[in-house]
Parts: structure tokens; C-alpha cells; sequence
């Protein structure tokens, strides 16, 4: 059946791109921008993305591609950046994005109670929408986010219903496939009826992501780590600007200890670092000059290469085809699968520096993490964790690479640290990789033969941890209960209690009026 429905996709998404040339660019181009013109020109995948959001229909992709262009257009998104917005809709920390949930998405943070309803600053607060989600678009190539309301505090005078709408329309139009799932956090009972509303606009498709939590099943989704304190979450992050906030990439560990970064070498002589062994290209003056093609099938003694399996999907970026393309695997505890391959190529006509940065530096090893090769050679690059801890999701990697325009004849070996200096933003393509931790079989089979017998299997001790707490708050609810009906229990009977007092002696006088 796979096989089937690949070319139908192919076919469709070759009958939009004709059909919207013909029928919507002819004598509008005005209406659109040309960068998204040309790219639905080349982009297949984009195309698709719209074809599945509406369920392959190319009548209703059509629409929602002419409604989307527009929209690009009328917030010039291309064009969105630091300088061209206010800087009080970055200083008030209503909308960001920060931290992962437990499949790994990205967190957009969507604090309601810092939203003031406000017609004359409606358009700059969307396009500050319309900023973070084409930042994140053009950086995580339509890797899912998670979206929260946090409706902590929240009164009526933060209930915008226009900008709601265009939220839910950015999802629903503008950026399809970008939603994992929209967790509404403590709902306020005054928002029912502003959520009947609500529900309207979001469709089928939309409503099945809804997910609505307290601060007793929030964990649900989102790990403690990644939690505010309201939440029941010990994340320290407090919002500031500036800078943005992001993933907090950092120089990780090289085979045997860390190499010294960018600032620590300025002051060093090239070609020292921590690293005992010579293994890191930045670091070492004979492989900066003569770079050799690094491949899974070379003779190396490397064992540690030789013995890891070659992954299998491809990132074809403009200076560097990076593999894996996506996801790097690592096995769980019980697999005792620690290492995994990144393979680089420079795909250019000039040598390429590179360098791998990650969210999480104390966790792995990366062997080299820096330095630079020569066109048309490959550079395989060693992931491992250390000390005994185990791949998570939420962790990312950067690869980092910019083309080196080294002059004809230069003996001396390029001065990285420098070069990384003085290089141009817009110069550096950076490609992300998330972690993935593929459940052993030997794990999997324990587990379904544990629930076989009817026994509750915990993965770990945080989800132990969880369903405790839940049993604590879930308790503590129902002594509150019991405590309120025990109260109006007293309250009744003293009630009762006054009004015997009050009714007796009035039929006590009526019964000596009558004698």
C-alpha cells in the first residue's frame, strides 16, 4: 500500500503547484511574495505539508496556500526580526519559546495573563507571533511544536478573542503540520463561555490535539524539568530579554575531556587543548593540512567507527550533506547502545569549518567536535555518552559550518578560532539533530510480559514519582471535601437546631392561646 500511495503524492503535489500557476499566479503575482513563490516552485515537501493538512484535497490546499501566501505577504515574515519590531513585545514575555515536552517538541509558551486586550497594538503583538514561528520554521524544518495557554491568574481583561483566532489560524493555515498538540492550562470556569467560541474555529483536526491539564496532570506531557515552579516544574528559566531565548547549545566533550572554546584558545598557542590524544582536527596542524576522506568503509583501526552502523537518511544542506538527517539513535540502559555516527561531507569547491554543539555538553562525548576538511571528503564524527546516563529527547545537537575562502598558496593552517570571530551570521548554516532512545527488546518484552500479568510497570522513577504525587493531591482534594461537608453537615444542623428553638415556643403560645 506504501508503494502505492507515493506516486499519488507525487502526482498531487505536481497538480497544485500547476494549478496554483495557472490559476492564482496569472495577473497576481502583486499579491505574493516572490521568495514564496520560488520556493513553491522547488519544494516539494511544502507542498505536501499542505496537501496533508487538508486531507489531499487540491481544491481546499489551493485555498489554503492563496490564504497563507497572503498572510506572508501582508507580515512581510521573511522580513521579521529584532530591529523591525517593537521591543516591548519582546520585554513583556507573554509569547516564547523554551524547553521541550516528552516526545521531544518544542515548547511555545503562551502566557495569557501577561496579555492585555489592546486594539492599537494588535498587529504588532501578531507579527511578534508571526516572528517566533517563521524563526522556528527556518530552523527545525517542520519538526512539530507543542503549544501551551498558561491561564494561570487569568481575568476577562485578557481575553482577546481576535487573537485567538489568529493563533489558532496560524496553526490551522498558515504554518501547517507544526502542531503537535495545544495544552490548555488551567482553564478559568469564566472562560467557558469565550471556549464554546473557540471550539468553532478550530476544526476536526485541531480539536483532537486539545489536551486540558491542571497542576496535577500536567507532567502528562511535560517533564518537571521543564515546568515552572506554579506548575509543579523546576525549571529555574525566568523570561528576560535581552537576548532571545534558546537552546542553550554548548561546547560538549571531546573523546577524553573538554575542548577549551573559543575565548580559553585566543590567549593558547593553535594546536594545544585538553584532549590528550591529537583527534580533533581544530586542534591538530598536520590534519588541517592534509584533511583525508573519513568514511565508514576505511581501513582505520578505529574500532570504535569501524563497528558503528552507518545511518541511513541524509540532510543535503548547501555547504555540508549531513547524516543522519534528523534523529540521532541511541539505545536505552538495557540495549547498552551509547555511540552513534554523525557523518559530514563538504558538498563545496573550498574547504569547510565545522563545529558540534549540544544542549546538554555534560552528558556526551563528541569526538571531533571542531575543525575544518577539504572538498569532496567526508568527516565521521563520534557521539557517545559518559557516565552512565542515558539519551533524552529534549536533548539537541548543532552542527555548525561556513565556507573557508583560505588564499592560494597559504602554507600556515587556517586560524579557526579566529575565522569563527570574524565570520558573517548569514554565512554559518547550521543544521539541528534531537536525540532518540530506541526501547531495547529485551526492555519491551519485560514490560509487555509485567502488564500481562496485570502489574503496573513504571519506566523510570519520575513517572513513579508522578502518580504519587497525583495520589497525594488527589487525596489532600478529598479530606478538603470531606472537611466542607462536615462543615456544611454543622452549618445545617445548627440551623436546624435555631429554627426547633424559634418553632417550639411559638406553638407552645398558640396551644395556650387556643386553651
Amino acid at each position: 500500500m506504501a508503494a502505492e500511495r507515493l506516486p499519488d503524492k507525487e502526482k498531487l503535489v505536481s497538480e497544485t503547484r500547476q494549478r496554483f500557476t495557472s490559476e492564482h499566479l496569472q495577473d497576481k503575482v502583486e499579491k505574493y511574495d516572490s521568495r514564496d513563490v520560488e520556493r513553491l516552485k522547488q519544494d516539494n515537501a511544502w507542498i505536501e505539508s499542505y496537501l496533508q493538512w487538508r486531507h489531499y484535497n487540491v481544491d481546499d490546499t489551493l485555498k489554503m496556500i492563496d490564504e497563507s501566501f497572503q498572510f506572508r505577504k501582508e507580515f512581510s515574515v521573511h522580513d521579521l526580526n529584532e530591529s523591525s519590531l517593537p521591543k516591548w513585545t519582546f520585554e513583556t514575555g507573554a509569547v516564547y519559546l523554551h524547553g521541550y515536552d516528552k516526545e521531544g517538541n518544542k515548547i511555545f509558551w503562551f502566557r495569557v495573563k501577561l496579555h492585555i486586550k489592546d486594539s492599537k497594538t494588535t498587529l504588532e503583538r501578531k507579527k511578534y507571533v508571526a516572528f517566533w514561528l517563521e524563526r522556528y520554521s527556518k530552523r527545525e524544518q517542520g519538526k512539530p511544536l507543542t503549544v501551551v495557554f498558561d491561564l494561570t491568574e487569568t481575568g476577562l481583561s485578557n481575553v482577546d478573542m481576535d487573537f485567538v483566532r489568529f493563533i489558532i489560524n496560524c496553526f490551522k493555515i498558515y504554518y501547517p503540520k507544526y502542531l503537535s498538540k495545544m495544552v490548555i492550562y488551567e482553564m478559568p470556569w469564566i472562560m467557558n463561555a469565550a471556549w464554546k467560541i473557540v471550539k468553532t474555529w478550530l476544526g476536526p483536526d485541531a480539536l483532537n490535539l486539545l489536551k486540558f491539564a491542571s497542576k496535577t496532570d500536567v507532567q502528562e506531557y511535560i517533564n518537571i524539568e521543564y515546568l515552572p515552579a506554579h506548575m509543579g516544574g523546576i525549571d529555574p528559566f525566568k523570561y528576560s530579554y535581552p537576548p532571545l531565548p534558546d537552546d542553550d547549545f554548548q561546547t560538549p566533550l571531546c573523546e577524553n575531556g573538554p575542548i577549551l572554546g573559543e575565548d580559553e584558545l585566543e590567549d593558547k598557542e593553535k594546536g594545544d587543548g585538553d584532549c590528550k590524544e591529537p583527534v580533533d582536527v581544530n586542534h591538530s596542524e598536520e590534519s588541517l593540512q592534509k584533511p583525508k576522506k573519513v568514511s565508514l568503509d576505511s581501513d582505520r583501526p578505529d574500532s570504535k567507527i569501524k563497528s558503528l552502523k552507518k545511518p541511513q537518511t541524509l540532510f543535503r544542506g548547501s555547504l555540508l550533506h549531513i547524516s543522519p538527517a534528523e534523529d540521532i539513535h541511541f539505545g536505552s540502559k538495557e540495549s547498552g547502545e551509547t555511540k552513534c555516527l554523525i557523518v559530514l561531507t563538504n558538498v563545496t569547491k573550498s574547504s569547510v569549518a565545522f563545529k558540534v554543539r549540544t544542549t546538554a555538553p555534560d552528558k556526551y562525548r563528541v569526538k571531533p567536535s571542531n575543525g575544518s576538511f577539504e572538498p569532496g571528503t567526508s568527516m565521521d564524527i563520534l557521539v557517545s555518552l559518559h557516565g552512565g546516563v542515558e539519551a533524552s529527547p529534549q536533548d539537541r545537537f548543532l552542527v555548525m559550518a561556513a565556507e573557508m575562502n583560505q588564499a592560494a598558496g597559504a602554507a600556515a593552517p587556517p586560524d579557526l578560532t579566529q575565522f569563527w570571530k570574524e565570520v558573517m551570521r548569514d554565512q554559518v548554516m547550521e543544521h539541528r539533530l534531537r536525540c532518540h532512545v530506541i526501547e531495547s527488546s529485551k526492555a519491551a518484552a519485560v514490560a509487555k510480559e509485567n502488564l500481562g500479568k496485570g502489574h503496573t510497570v513504571f519506566s523510570n522513577q519520575e513517572d513513579l514519582h508522578s502518580k504519587i504525587t497525583k495520589i497525594m493531591v488527589s487525596n489532600r482534594r478529598l479530606e478538603e471535601q470531606i472537611d466542607r461537608c462536615l462543615l456544611l453537615l454543622q452549618l445545617l444542623t445548627g440551623m436546624v437546631a435555631l429554627l426547633v428553638a424559634i418553632t417550639i415556643p411559638s406553638l407552645y403560645r398558640q396551644s395556650s392561646d387556643s386553651r
